[in-house]
């Protein structure tokens, strides 16, 4: 049997090769073996094959005892609240995220929602489905599980809703189910939505739903342009990253987002010492806003499994990566694609300022690259060359993710992909566009040359 749609955070793969109705009824009955769980939560993206896969995915949590509850069509955001807020044993939800049409895959969650990846059960559930499986003695029920109002009322609680005034803003859901959510939220709120590829459609007539790919930027940002809108936002399809748009349809970098987002949480508690959690590749922004605010910055490796237990273990208020995934505690520590915008909505209209002013002065103050990827053979091999190279006379040398090499007045990180022979470049400097844009090339010929050596 083809188990390569096990990946190290989640399951993807082509259907039916790689992921179809079988394997997904195994997938069920080896996920109730391996955690034990009796209530679970299964809920499923727009994809054409996402309905076959969970009827498949819940006979076999059925089959093997435990009972079913269905949230229907929903994004991820939602099995993550329905399952703490509910206190299920844990939760699946049936999407491949940004994948191609053809994939699907699973995101899988126990208690708490605290996350199932390869070094935490994962890799054992794979491994069961291989093993032989006999019925529950009492064959688990299933049933229908209204989450919308509670989670609707929940993410309402994260803004003031009375110091909101009249907004338009530009909303592109790609298809996916983010549109659904904003129809739930518009009689709550005073804005008026221009709404491009709305409806939920899993033939993804637009191309799939993946604002971080630059070229399915221009949609939003010219519609933000042209409707004269006070900021522009798209989603991912199954909405648990959400990416931003200012007045003049400038995409805006996930990494000034985090700082945005966290000096916010920290006004709203008063700083006191409260944690916010960033990943490692652009730090100094956040470090920065977070320090003004009142806070403590905290880095974590990247990834959202790292990145939801670190801010446990530190109680933190919220965590942002450049990715544009942001989490918050009251989120059961998960991340959502909607709490977000409501947060710099809600910004919006109590400081009076425009998206790009409350950006502006943060890219000044610590211009950045971007993410910068390279394909590479030896990524281990050319990143060991380029730390031999600079860490000697840097300030500081971090392995936190990858390579992290600190100076006065720039710095930069290094990592690998996980899943494919890319390495990932993010350099930023303080206040200085031509030295970062100069280290940026530097860098890169640098691995060009040490790539071409191998």
């Amino acid at each position: 049997m083809d188990l390569s749609c096990f990946k190290a955070y989640d399951l993807r793969g082509r259907v039916p090769d790689q992921l179809n109705p079988v394997l997904a009824e195994l997938i069920g009955r080896a996920y109730v073996a391996i955690t034990g769980a009796r209530k679970v939560v299964v809920g499923y993206d727009i994809r054409l094959t996402s309905v076959e896969i969970t009827e498949a995915l819940s006979a076999g949590l059925m089959a093997a005892g435990a009972d079913v509850f269905d949230i229907g069509l929903c994004g991820t955001e939602q099995i993550y609240f329905a399952t703490s807020h509910y206190n299920m044993d844990g939760g699946i939800m049936v999407t491949a995220s940004h994948n191609p049409r053809d994939h699907n895959g699973m995101k899988m969650v126990g208690p708490e929602s605290r996350p199932i990846s390869s070094d935490n059960g994962l890799n054992a559930i794979r491994d069961r489905v291989l093993e032989p499986f006999a019925d529950a003695p009492v064959k688990g029920k299933r049933e229908s599980l209204d989450v919308e109002a509670a989670y609707v009322e929940h993410l309402l609680g994260y803004i003031d809703a009375s110091s909101l005034k009249p907004l338009k803003i530009v909303v592109n859901a790609g298809n996916g189910g983010a549109g659904l959510v904003i129809d739930k939220l518009e009689p709550h709120l005073p804005f008026e939505y221009v709404k491009l590829n709305h409806q939920p459609d899993g033939t993804f007539p637009a191309g799939v739903p993946n604002p971080i790919v630059e070229e399915n930027r221009a949609v939003t940002a010219q519609a933000v342009i042209s409707q004269k809108a006070a900021m522009g936002i798209a989603w991912d399809g199954d909405y648990d990253r959400c990416f931003f748009f200012d007045e003049n349809g400038r995409f805006i970098e996930g990494y000034y987002i985090v700082g945005l987002l966290a000096d916010q949480f920290l006004r709203k508690a008063g700083g006191n010492g409260h944690r916010i959690i960033h990943d490692p590749r652009l730090i100094w922004n956040t470090q920065d806003l977070v320090e003004a605010a009142g806070g403590v910055a905290v880095e974590s490796k990247t990834g959202h499994a790292f990145i939801k237990q670190r801010m446990r273990d530190e109680d933190a208020l919220y965590g942002g990566e450049m990715s544009a995934h942001h989490y918050f505690r009251d989120f059961a520590y998960c991340d959502s694609g909607m709490i977000p915008w409501l947060l710099v909505a809600e910004r919006l209209c109590q400081s009076g300022q425009t998206l790009s002013s409350l950006i502006d002065a943060r890219i000044e103050a610590y211009p950045a690259s971007g993410e910068i990827n390279r394909t590479i053979r030896d990524p281990a091999a050319v990143i060991s060359a380029i730390e031999k190279r600079y860490g000697a006379d840097a300030k500081s040398v971090s392995h936190v993710d990858g390579l992290s090499v600190e100076f006065d007045d720039w710095r930069f990180n290094l990592r690998m992909s996980n899943t494919e022979p890319v390495v990932r470049l993010n350099v930023e400097s303080r206040a200085n566009i031509p030295l970062m844009r100069e280290k940026t090339e530097q860098l890169l010929a640098e691995m060009d040359r040490l790539d071409k050596a191998q």
